[in-house]
């Protein structure tokens, strides 16, 4: 496919992922003081009890003008496929300017941790107000690009180096991870400048970037020993096949396997598209690891 046919192909997927109007939830918790720090709830539409839990973190680089929105039409497909759903919404980076740039920052730091940090944490308390019908014991996280990272990390804070604020005595209690097309290989996607710089951003530069790198790459935070996926489209212009195959191979080299599940002639936001053959995909792999 030439470039300008991709170009194309990925502006049309785009186009449909953003089409459909945000779906309101059923209840909204808060987990901390901030406004965003908000996490909304979704109840499976056939009113079954004992439903698993999928908790939702969206993507868009980490930066401000991308929130929780954007995935309300796949929480409530996932929530159409009998699923309890919990979309997270998190702080993320300044709408003004990085310096010496045109576009928003990446992230916060440590302020986008924290919150991923205490949502989850908080999540067993509000599940039991909020949704009651839900079951806890059952939860799946899933992801989507900067989102596919958090999920990861979020698998992951049991074996995050000692001292960090956000370290786990013993693993989530996860029945696993769905990570689509997730940025999770950070060297990859710095060599590939994936999101535009976004990673760069998010950790800060020089020594900044070296000092908290291994506390949130999650191609350096394995084994985990939680059962992970990766759903990843072939033709994805925004984040690559090569950063899921690198961080498949991290895991691999690490003693893990994680799967991986090739979309072929799919991009990047088909995989959240309630419109695309490819969310059935996601629906299905968040099945598997959650019934």
């Amino acid at each position: 496919m030439s470039d300008s046919a991709a170009r194309d192909r990925d502006a049309a997927e785009t186009a449909s992922a953003f089409s459909h109007p945000p779906v309101a939830p059923d209840a909204s918790a808060a987990y901390g003081s901030h406004p965003d720090q908000l996490i909304d709830f979704y109840a499976p539409r056939d009113g079954r009890t004992g439903a698993p839990v999928v908790v939702v973190l969206h993507g868009g680089s980490w930066r401000a003008p991308y929130d929780r929105q954007h995935v309300s039409p796949f929480a409530d497909f996932l929530a159409r496929r009998g699923f309890a759903v919990a979309s997270v919404e998190y702080r993320r980076g300044s709408e003004l300017p990085q310096q010496r740039g045109s576009g928003p920052v990446a992230g916060r730091w440590p302020e986008t941790f924290d919150d991923v940090a205490a949502a989850m944490d908080a999540l067993p308390a509000l599940l039991a107000r909020e949704l009651p019908q839900a079951d806890a014991r059952r939860i799946v996280v899933t992801g989507h690009s900067a989102g596919g990272q958090l999920a990861l990390w979020a698998a992951a804070r049991h074996v995050l180096p000692e001292g960090s604020p956000w370290r786990l005595p013993a693993p989530p209690e996860l029945r696993g991870v769905v990570a689509l097309a997730p940025i999770a290989d950070f060297a990859t996607a710095v060599a590939l400048d994936v999101c535009s710089g976004a990673v760069g951003q998010l950790l800060g530069r020089e020594g900044d970037f070296g000092e908290r790198a291994p506390h949130v790459d999650p191609a350096v935070l394995l084994p985990t020993g939680i059962a992970t996926t990766v759903v990843q489209g072939t033709t994805d212009v925004d984040v690559p096949q090569a950063v899921a195959e690198a961080f498949v191979d991290a895991a691999a080299k690490a003693g893990e396997t994680v799967g991986l599940t090739l979309l072929p002639e799919v991009g990047h936001f088909p995989l959240i598209d309630p419109a695309a053959d490819a969310c059935a995909v996601v629906a299905e792999e968040l099945a598997q690891l959650a019934w």
